[in-house]
């Protein structure tokens, strides 16, 4: 009967020993999960930054498609992209850089 007692009492201070491991190792294991949904909730709100920009220029271009092709826009487009010097322009180039 006292061995038996020592044994159960043995097989209770493994089973405590067991439980404490598993719990040790969970809560380790949720502090990971923790830093991935950070990581997970910081890289969402930089994709919903990035689709508001796009909206924003969505928009944009539907406006100016609704509206037509102008004189100024096509003025302003050959300026900008194509280096566009209307007479008696002046064009200064920083060279200091």
């Amino acid at each position: 009967m006292a061995k038996r007692k020592q044994e159960r009492r043995r097989t209770g201070l493994m089973t405590k020993l067991l439980i404490l491991v598993l719990l040790a190792a969970i809560g380790y294991q949720l502090y990971g999960l923790r830093a991935q949904v950070e990581k997970a909730q910081a890289e969402k709100e930089r994709y919903a930054a990035q689709v508001e920009a796009l909206r924003q220029e969505n928009e944009t271009l539907t406006a100016d498609i609704a509206e037509g092709a102008t004189q100024d826009k096509m003025e302003q487009i050959a300026r900008d992209e194509l280096g566009l010097v209307t007479p008696g322009e002046y064009v200064f180039y920083n060279t200091s850089n």
